[in-house]
């Protein structure tokens, strides 16, 4: 299983009066993992919705939430496929504070591959290798 570890830092504005990363910023920092993990593995989410007209529509989103992100807080987040096939994609999260390795939050998103028209299509060859899909 090929994992993708992304860093980042909690800014000012994601966080709440106490100093604490607020929850939805997991699922932005969820979405820098996967855009990261897709460059690392060979090709840019752009590029699939530019060249190929292939969209990734979220269908499901889950964080579990262990260990509050403060200010300035350091977070690696670690990004892998946990399933895939020609119709979906079902990505995996870990987000830790990198100086204690801490664990913050774990999580997964899972996506249909869509046409521009929002409808459902098979996800070209050229990236099944990419991502772990076996003809």
């Amino acid at each position: 299983m090929r994992v993708h570890e992304t860093s980042l830092r909690v800014r000012y504005a994601e966080t709440d009066q106490m100093g604490v990363a607020y929850y939805s910023n997991y699922f932005v920092w969820m979405e820098v993992g996967r855009v990261e993990y897709c460059k690392a593995t060979g090709f840019r989410y752009r590029d699939m919705e530019e060249q190929d007209g292939v969209l990734l529509a979220v269908v499901g989103a889950e964080c579990r939430y262990l260990s509050p992100a403060r200010y300035d807080d350091e977070v690696i987040v670690k990004t892998w496929v946990e399933q895939a096939n020609p119709r979906m994609i079902r990505f995996g999260y870990e987000m830790r504070e990198a100086s204690s390795g801490r664990t913050l939050a774990t999580g997964q998103t899972k996506h249909l591959f869509c046409g521009r028209d929002l409808k459902p299509v098979k996800l070209p060859e050229k990236y099944w290798a990419l991502i772990g899909i076996r003809s």
